[in-house]
């Protein structure tokens, strides 16, 4: 069905590109606080009348954002988008990558695509969402940490499930084109260490070699992600079945020693409902009941230590779901497919909240040297959201497409 006439003319993107310009300029490395660039965005809605809540970290050094614009007698939508940004150390950049800078269409910036292209336009939107006679309220949810595991949204959503009306659905704008992405993949990644013997390599049997006992467990990773090729797949997902990969290895000083430590780091990447804790305590096994005592029979003092560094669940929702259907009918696209990369979606809608990926902007450009967004995407963004404001403004659209 279609929706209702805009009661808004199509952005021209001026508005969104002077937002985007503003965050931008904010240098939110994942390493660095965000609080300057969320006492932007409180400052700016409040001069707009819209109220907001900050979510601390422990340290207080950085925060997520929640805001509602609408009724508060009911559940909404939330327009979810995480503030920090990947660094630019040892990049080759042409442009300045915290100065926003047009060229050929183009806006070039660090995190121009991933992901400040959406809260810009979000941002953007916020004076059409007031004006609207919304019969659901637009919820905001602006995380920190994304980048390095999706760390600051799980106490965001933690404050989500407080609320008296929680959401139905969330649209997460990471950059898909404005394609709706329904998928993608759910990751946990591990560091091993091992701690060997040292010696001289001349009597090298009488230490622990901890790199050879690390190479052990390598190889049964290698076996594990070859025996998860055989399992039942998914051709939705480009590899369509979960993957193992070691990343990274460190260990040893000098030939003529014997190794007293390695490290090295490895990942799962599931699909979704696989878990990826079952293949984690797998590797454990093995490296506790068969390789640990091999080295302790050697020396007593050494061991074997996994250290958690990221979990996050995957995300699939049914194409045929109404949100599916109306977050396609809102980017005038049912080209449902997933994405390889990882999203906070996946944890909004393991809390029970339905989500859609559906951002501007391409993921080829994101993390990388001269990072984009080109300025018709901003404008199709801007137009996304006005379509969203009319249909949560019809009870028509609500009743047949949310089914609310």
């Amino acid at each position: 069905m279609p929706l209702p006439a805009m009661v808004f003319p199509v952005s021209d993107g001026r508005q969104s590109r002077l937002l985007l310009e503003q965050l931008v300029a904010f240098d939110t490395v994942s390493r660095t606080s965000n609080l300057s660039l969320v006492a932007f965005i409180r400052d700016y809605l409040d001069e707009l009348g819209v109220p907001s809540q900050l979510v601390y970290n422990d340290a207080g050094s950085k925060a997520n954002l929640w805001a509602t614009i609408g009724p508060d007698d009911c559940g909404g939508i939330v327009l979810s988008g995480h503030t920090d940004v990947v660094p630019v150390d040892g990049q080759a950049w042409t442009f300045p990558p915290f100065k926003l800078t047009e060229s050929d269409g183009k806006l070039y910036g660090r995190g121009s695509a991933d992901m400040k292209g959406f809260l810009a336009c979000v941002l953007a939107a916020v004076p059409t969402f007031l004006a609207m006679p919304l019969r659901i309220p637009v919820h905001l949810a602006f995380s920190y940490d994304e980048e390095v595991g999706c760390l600051g949204v799980r106490s965001l959503i933690e404050h989500i499930k407080k609320q008296a009306h929680p959401p139905v659905a969330c649209i997460v704008g990471e950059p898909t084109e404005l394609k709706p992405i329904v998928g993608h993949k759910g990751k946990l990644a591990m560091r091993c260490h091992v701690r060997g013997a040292p010696c001289h390599s001349a009597y090298a049997p009488k230490g622990v070699n901890a790199i050879e006992y690390a190479s052990q467990l390598i190889v049964k990773l290698t076996a594990m992600g070859i025996e998860l090729r055989n399992k039942p797949s998914d051709h939705r997902f480009d590899p369509p079945f979960t993957t193992v990969q070691t990343g990274t290895i460190s260990g040893g000083n000098a030939l003529n020693i014997v190794p007293a430590e390695c490290r090295f780091d490895w990942e799962v990447r599931t699909l979704p409902g696989v878990d990826g804790e079952q293949i984690c305590n797998e590797l454990k096994h093995y490296a506790y009941q068969e390789v640990e005592p091999l080295m302790r029979a050697v020396q007593a003092d050494t061991g074997i230590h996994f250290e958690p560094l990221q979990n996050y669940p995957g995300l699939l929702l049914d194409q045929n779901d109404s949100l599916a259907k109306f977050i396609a009918l809102l980017a005038r696209s049912s080209d449902f497919s997933t994405v390889a990369f990882g999203t906070e979606g996946g944890l909004f809608h393991q809390a029970g909240i339905p989500t859609v990926i559906c951002g501007p902007g391409s993921m080829a450009q994101g993390h990388k040297p001269d990072e984009f967004i080109e300025i018709t995407q901003l404008r199709e963004c801007d137009a996304m959201l006005s379509h969203l404001a009319s249909g949560l403004s019809s009870e028509e659209v609500l009743k047949k497409v949310l089914m609310c």
